[in-house]
């Protein structure tokens, strides 16, 4: 199976939280599955970490893409097809612009995207996978 983390996933897995449910764990740590991170992610972390909105616990941003490929998970860009066709996915429960560009490209891509954000599900019907609790 292919998943997208979430960014909230990404970090957490960083930091080896215990907040990550045991049936996540256990399918992001099978090694037949294959685990990303987009671009995306990256770049709302690094927008959030330079305006003081998130804390990387010491980690620093240049470390992140590195610290990913040693847990075995792939980055991935952001294609321009999935940035402008973006506009199809009409939801609009979610306004955070980085998590429906998550949305998208787990949707586009036909991968499975995990997240705990709950308001993720309202996706399904647009073709969303979700994997969390």
């Amino acid at each position: 199976m292919r998943y997208l983390l979430d960014t909230h996933v990404f970090l957490w897995k960083i930091a080896n939280s215990e907040r990550i449910p045991a049936k996540v764990l256990a399918e992001t740590e099978n090694p037949d599955n294959e685990l990303f991170i987009s671009s995306v992610s990256l770049w709302e972390i690094a927008i959030k970490t330079r305006i003081g909105k998130m804390d990387l616990g010491g980690v620093s941003t240049d470390n992140l893409i590195p610290l990913a490929g040693e847990m075995g998970i792939s980055t991935m860009s952001l294609i321009p097809t999935e940035a402008i066709t973006y506009v199809r996915l009409r939801e609009l429960t979610h306004t955070d612009p980085f998590d429906r560009m998550l949305i998208w490209q787990a949707i586009q891509r036909k991968m499975v995207l995990v997240s705990g954000d709950p308001e993720f599900s309202k996706f399904k019907k647009a073709g969303l996978r979700l994997l969390w609790k």
